[in-house]
């Protein structure tokens, strides 16, 4: 499974029509206690930075404002497709720029409205400067061990932890073109403004 993570993080960045009747089940539990769903948006970063986030919870009718932080930083629940989990938290400039994105897709979801149509509207709101990419260098914590990835279509997989930069509009030819690999950074959303640059740490290692 390890081996298409790489594949997996490519596929989640993009906004995919499937046949709800070939589709698992999705893995963000509404139906979890509220505490539970709460610790689980704090799960993205240490604690030193979760503790004093903004945090957001998910709720069916879209995201709703349950502590307000003083790093300016944002913890919630990212889902780049309606079946992923992605505990996410944002530094101030991330909060400031492309929450407000991730934002609005839920709410458009909860109105019932299609993949397609959302990222069209995402699209055009970016065009228009409703919504706008990262003006510097900044980070994204998705350190959390419940990071779950919708891939080939049907499939749900466990995704490691990681640590996302942002990276407007750039492509894996900004970045070299590394090889496939769970020690090399890729780029996901390639090409658009919330186009990031995805690093996995390794781990460390103890001489005996």
């Amino acid at each position: 499974m390890r081996v298409i993570l790489p594949v997996a993080f490519f596929l989640a960045g993009s906004l995919m029509m499937f046949s709800q009747a070939d589709m698992p089940k999705p893995a963000y539990d509404f139906s979890l206690p509220r505490e539970d769903r709460i610790k689980l948006a704090e799960s993205a970063a240490p604690t030193e930075i979760s503790g004093k986030a903004t945090v957001y919870l998910l709720e069916r009718s879209g995201y709703v404002k349950v502590r307000e932080g003083t790093n300016g930083f944002s913890c919630f629940v990212d889902r780049q497709t309606p079946w992923n989990c992605e505990p996410t938290c944002f530094d101030a400039e991330g909060t400031a720029t492309t929450l407000p994105a991730r934002l609005f897709v839920e709410e458009e979801r909860a109105k019932g409205k299609s993949e397609d149509q959302i990222k069209a509207e995402l699209d055009q709101g970016y065009t228009s400067g409703r919504f706008k990419a990262p003006s510097k260098p900044g980070i994204v914590y998705m350190m959390s061990d419940s990071v779950f990835l919708l891939v080939s279509g049907n499939r749900i997989v466990h995704g490691p932890p990681h640590l996302m930069f942002y990276a407007p509009y750039a492509t894996d030819q900004d970045i070299g073109s590394p090889p496939p690999g769970l020690s090399m950074p890729r780029v996901i959303r390639a090409g658009q403004p919330d186009a990031y640059i995805v690093v996995i740490p390794g781990r460390a290692h103890h001489p005996h």
